[in-house]
């Protein structure tokens, strides 16, 4: 532009004074702060924007809350019952423990009883008490070891009772032990009487037999058949190792033999072989009672 022209005026330029400018901006002011008191065309906006950008995030801080404290309560409740069934576990094994040994007295009471019973019948023998302490490794009690022996007065021979009548003999003895052949052992031969008729057989044991609960007999002479299942069998005066008049078992079968003379069949044993816990040993033996 060359010197001297004159520069031309800006027909859109506003000039404001500064005294002016304020007082526009302070009624500005003024007049916002009325209508922001007495209506909510300014906060309203405000608001939602603020509703939809914050309460999300307070539901969500919220619902977060919310679910570590659920997960305190049921880490405290876990807790609460990993301890109550802690206490329940050893309370049920105390009182499995207190049944075990209720129920081991009561078979203990039990056998007592049944060996009370037994030395009443017998009453003219004189005996002792024994506790089975080992026995053969099968199911049943043919051969056995008691806790007494010959410091106890205990000697071969000497008869074993339990339960309801005869158990066996004594074979072997020790100092503070005795061992016990029952009457179901294989190679156990018993010299026996039909009470209702006085008629002599011999009872075996037989131990594949016992596994049907019974044993046998033979050599029955009956002649006149008088002799019936149910019939009580006890050992004879003639046995030479037994004492006389002590229950064996009862009939169960009988069976005529091939030469039509005599009898045989099965026996029920008065005694339980598959438990057999205390015993009476009778301290007399045969022999001596025959002198």
């Amino acid at each position: 532009m060359a010197q001297g022209a004159k520069r031309k005026p800006d027909r859109f330029k506003i000039k404001i004074p500064s005294r002016y400018l304020l007082l526009i901006i302070t009624i500005c002011c003024t007049g916002l702060i009325v209508l922001t008191y007495n209506t909510n065309i300014v906060t309203e906006p405000i608001n939602n924007t603020v509703g939809f950008l914050v309460v999300p995030f307070q539901n969500g801080i919220t619902r977060l809350g919310t679910w570590m404290v659920d997960q305190v309560k049921n880490v405290e409740h876990m807790k609460t019952l990993e301890a109550d069934n802690d206490k329940l576990r050893k309370e049920n094994e105390e009182l499995r423990e207190e049944n075990m040994a209720y129920a081991n007295e009561r078979k203990e009471l039990e056998e007592l009883r049944s060996l009370y019973k037994i030395d009443g019948q017998y009453s003219s023998y004189p005996k002792t008490a024994a506790r089975v302490i080992s026995r053969s490794g099968d199911n049943w009690y043919y051969s056995f070891v008691i806790d007494k022996g010959t410091e106890d007065g205990l000697d071969v021979d000497m008869n074993v009772l339990s339960g309801a009548g005869l158990v066996g003999r004594i074979t072997s003895v020790g100092k503070d032990w005795a061992r016990v052949d029952s009457i179901i052992e294989d190679n156990m031969n018993v010299t026996g009487e039909v009470l209702n008729t006085s008629t002599n057989c011999v009872v075996s044991g037989n131990l594949q037999l016992y596994d049907k609960g019974r044993i046998s007999y033979s050599r029955l002479s009956d002649p006149d058949n008088k002799v019936k299942t149910g019939d009580k069998i006890v050992t004879s005066s003639i046995s030479d190792k037994y004492l006389p008049g002590i229950l064996i078992g009862y009939i169960s079968s009988i069976e005529k033999d091939a030469n039509n003379i005599t009898k045989s069949g099965e026996v029920t044993p008065a005694v339980d072989f598959g438990n057999l816990n205390l015993v009476l040993v009778i301290t007399q033996k045969k022999q001596t009672v025959n002198q």
